[in-house]
């Protein structure tokens, strides 16, 4: 008789994702396929705001829809975290998951702490500010963030080779008629721009003047044609409202749908955000790429700086003389075989709710915390 396998799961073991922000649904997505390929059950919810939505329902992802943005103020923030954290009991109660699994989302370690459920954060900007009294029960993270910026256990912080985008980009086929689809011809240089954050609690005005003298550079050159992705309607009708004469003679164009964000960076010259997802997707896929964030610069964004694969600017003087326009020789496919960042991640989950494998955390930690995962 064969040995059982090493990691498989118990009866009905479920792990609990919460899609908190756009970036997490390509994200998730594979980590997803993985789980479940390995006998794992899903329970998938997902916050309405920033496009959540429609990229589950791009990615044809089935979850159930609670809670969404609660603007800029940092009193209505903190009050929406809450809100929603309290909409997410009733779901959470009712499937009973053995472990929570987030990139960054305070509604789930909220009800994780209330309802005492294991819980791993995914993080790759050690600069967001988190949750003061309420702590996962592990940290997850690339290799190059030092484990020293979480001021905690070691052993509570495990890592993860490459970047975040290395979990997904490998999965990625191109399509080469998103440019046609977009009204572009092949002479056309085509510049992919995400505006910054304004309402994320790390953005600065640094970033809104970089990314005003990045509008007027790009203007002024009549091969440009720049695809703007507005991170929400009300940023959308700003950006109308503030370049009227350049949407109206298609100068800027936004996407009437929702596109896939990793072939639309792929079949662009060069991507200029003020984000960084966006930025280390085009890092990840070999694409010319320009950061106009302003913000504490992490270790993910230092670490592609250093090796050539983001530019960072840094003034307004930076614009004219570090952005580089011109027609790339896109390849038929990218050079992305690399699933080190899948496998390594989807292991060490299963190693925390697997029945045959130690895990990671301190037995002592899990009796003084009295973690329930029978709720």
């Amino acid at each position: 008789m064969n040995p059982a396998p090493r990691h498989r799961p118990a009866a009905k073991t479920k792990i609990w994702i919460d899609l908190d922000n756009s970036p997490h649904v390509p994200f998730f997505a594979p980590i997803i396929d993985e789980l479940q390929n390995r006998g794992y059950s899903i329970v998938l919810t997902a916050r309405n705001a920033y496009q959540v939505r429609e990229l589950a329902d791009l990615f044809h992802l089935k979850y159930k829809l609670i809670g969404h943005h609660q603007g800029k103020n940092k009193i209505r923030k903190l009050f929406g975290v809450c809100v929603r954290g309290m909409q997410l009991i009733p779901t959470v109660l009712k499937e009973k998951p053995d472990l929570a699994l987030s990139h960054g989302s305070r509604s789930q370690l909220i009800v994780c702490a209330g309802l005492r459920i294991p819980s791993v954060l995914i993080l790759d900007y050690e600069c967001a500010k988190r949750l003061v009294l309420i702590e996962p029960t592990w940290y997850m993270c690339p290799e190059v963030i030092p484990s020293s910026v979480f001021r905690c256990d070691p052993k509570r912080v495990l890592k993860y080779p490459g970047i975040k985008e290395d979990v997904y980009v490998p999965r990625f086929v191109p399509d080469p008629q998103i440019r046609p689809e977009l009204g572009l011809g092949n002479d056309d240089v085509m510049v992919t721009v995400r505006p910054p954050a304004t309402e994320a609690h790390y953005h600065r005005p640094q970033s809104d003047e970089l990314f005003e003298a990045v509008i007027e550079f790009l203007s002024l050159r009549p091969e440009v044609k720049i695809v703007m992705l507005p991170r929400n309607e009300k940023q959308a009708v700003h950006l109308r409202n503030h370049w009227p004469g350049l949407f109206a003679n298609r100068k800027i164009r936004i996407p009437h749908q929702v596109v896939d964000g990793l072939n639309l960076i792929w079949h662009s010259d060069l991507v200029i955000s003020g984000g960084g997802t966006m930025n280390r997707e085009a890092a990840a896929l070999g694409v010319p790429v320009y950061s106009t964030f302003r913000g504490k610069i992490g270790a993910v964004d230092q670490y592609l700086s250093d090796r050539g694969r983001l530019v960072l600017l840094e003034g307004v003087q930076d614009v004219q003389t570090k952005i580089r326009i011109a027609r790339r020789n896109t390849p038929l496919r990218p050079q992305n075989g690399n699933d080190g960042a899948l496998k390594s991640i989807v292991d060490q989950v299963v190693a925390m709710v697997g029945s045959n494998s130690p895990a990671p955390y301190p037995d002592s930690y899990l009796k003084s915390t009295s973690v329930n995962t029978n709720l």
